[in-house]
Order: structure tokens, then C-alpha cells, then sequence
């Protein structure tokens, strides 16, 4: 009896926390050979001249993806695809003096107000495959086009009512807040970069 209670305690703490806009990513380098054979021909051309090339499947806790991550021209590229080797997206590092300043004021704007004191941990520029034209999508992304379809996303450390938490933000090219998700530290099996 004392075992049926704390298993539908457990359960239902389970379902509630699924409902809640969090990140919980879980990450597994693999071999290229493992990697969908579609996206790898797809991103062969981009691979030559790169470094440190790595492959991952990951699991969010919805679905499966693969992620291709490299550096190439001083620049740190992910990009992922579905189970299906469909390209999902292409982001890569960037800095803050990257973007414009009008939408930088925006996206500092907005976090002030969200979060009051944070620090900002990582920047992305993202290309999505929102036209199913993943050939274009990766020529854009790699001349690093700013255009009106990419968006930001940010990783900041900010102070919340359970202490510090992390925070993966994505804004539009013009500095409007898309989604938040708070972040739960990703396992890893090795260490990345």
C-alpha cells in the first residue's frame, strides 16, 4: 500500500513537470555512420576546411534529432536534423556587437524586464528550415546573411524565486521574444569542444 502511494505521488509530480516550458536535453556523441545518411550528403560541401567535426544524436524528452557541430572561418556551427535527416536548423556563436543595435536594445529591453539581473552566457544567430529549402537555408547561413526569417537565441543566468536558473531565449531579426524555456543542466557523455 505505503509503495502504490509514493509510486502515484511519483507519477503525478512526473506528469505535472512534463507541463512546464523547461529544456531537458540528453545528448550522445555518435559515429558518422550513425548519422542519417541524407544530412550527411547534405552537408558534406560545408564540411570541407571545417574542424573539430562531431556528430550527436539528442533526445529532449519529445523527439529525436541528430546535430552535426564543427568550426569553420573562426566560427562555431550546430546544426540539426530531424530523425528523418531533415534540416531543422543552423545556428552558429556569435557576439552581441554582432547584432544591430536597435535589436539588441529590444532584447535587453525585454530582459530587464523578464529577469531583472542576468548574464548573458551564449549567443546564436539561427537560420530555421521553415520552407522545407534546406539547400538555400544552409547557403544563407553560411555567407551569414542577416535577414528579416533569422532569429536569436540566448542562454543567460538569471536569479528566479528557486535561486539561479538558466534561461534559453529566442528572439526574432527585430528583437521580439518568441520563447523562453528554463534550462535543466544537459547530460552529457563526453565533453564538448
Amino acid at each position: 500500500m505505503r509503495c502504490n502511494v509514493f509510486l502515484l505521488i511519483a507519477l503525478f509530480f512526473g506528469i505535472i513537470s512534463s507541463f512546464s516550458q523547461s529544456k531537458q536535453e540528453r545528448e550522445f556523441r555518435i559515429e558518422e555512420a550513425i548519422f542519417p545518411t541524407n544530412a550527411k550528403n547534405l552537408l558534406n560541401p560545408y564540411l570541407i576546411d571545417s574542424k573539430r567535426i562531431r556528430f550527436y544524436k539528442e533526445f529532449d524528452g519529445e523527439k529525436i534529432s541528430f546535430e552535426a557541430k564543427f568550426k569553420k572561418d573562426r566560427l562555431k556551427y550546430s546544426i540539426e536534423f530531424s530523425e528523418s535527416g531533415m534540416l531543422e536548423d543552423v545556428e552558429f556563436i556569435i557576439k552581441k556587437v554582432d547584432i544591430p543595435d536597435s535589436t539588441f536594445e529590444a532584447i535587453t529591453s525585454y530582459l530587464i524586464g523578464e529577469h531583472g539581473k542576468y548574464r548573458i552566457k551564449k549567443i546564436q544567430q539561427q537560420y530555421l528550415n521553415r520552407e522545407e529549402k534546406p539547400k538555400e537555408v544552409l547557403k544563407v547561413a553560411f555567407q551569414n546573411l542577416i535577414l528579416p526569417e533569422i532569429n536569436y537565441e540566448i542562454i543567460i543566468a538569471a536569479k528566479d524565486d528557486k535561486g539561479y536558473a538558466e534561461y534559453e531565449i529566442t528572439f526574432n531579426s527585430d528583437g521580439k521574444h518568441l520563447l523562453s524555456r528554463r534550462s535543466t543542466k544537459p547530460e552529457y557523455d563526453h565533453i564538448l569542444y
